[in-house]
């Protein structure tokens, strides 16, 4: 079936509060390296899932031509070009789609890498992050959030390099 990709949610549909405490007592549950392994799988179905709707609508759009030429970078390049899958719009025009799949809900929070962020600046008259959720149901659902970034999510730091003096 081909996915509906919507636009972002408002504000009016706030998560509901987690508190600082049953963050701590879920996150102590999981084990990190088991939790990066199965988000990574996750990311990686995800990612399929929407080269494979890429490459449908193109076909149903007859441009069977340009379906034969969309690619899941990710896959078959590496991680580091700052989106998954090269694809198109029906009218040849060229789109880039950096995929963020959780099986929660629409405001399930994701990360964006650094490199993701400004390849989108970059880039940004052809980058798409395809926001994917619901994805452990039966019909996930989708949107689509445009650069810059910011203008839609909030961007919180969790992570620093760092490097000796």
């Amino acid at each position: 079936a081909d996915l509906f990709i919507g636009p972002p949610p408002s504000l009016r549909n706030a998560p509901p509060d987690i508190s600082e405490r049953k963050r701590i007592e879920v996150s102590t549950i999981l084990r990190m390296a088991d939790r990066d392994a199965a988000n990574r799988a996750l990311g990686e179905r995800g990612e399929e899932y929407i080269y494979r709707r890429e490459v449908g609508h193109l076909r149903r759009a007859g441009r069977t031509d340009l379906a034969e030429r969309v690619v899941w970078t990710a896959r078959d390049q590496g991680d580091g070009a700052g989106y998954d899958i090269e694809s198109f719009e029906p009218d040849g025009a060229p789109r880039l789609l950096e995929v963020k799949t959780t099986e929660g809900w629409m405001r399930t929070p994701f990360h964006v890498s650094a490199n993701e962020l400004r390849v989108a600046a970059e880039r940004s008259e052809k980058w798409h992050l395809v926001r994917l959720y619901d994805f452990a149901k039966d019909r996930p659902q989708a949107y689509a959030i445009r650069p810059p970034l910011e203008n839609h999510v909030e961007l919180t730091a969790e992570s620093f390099r760092a490097s000796l003096h």
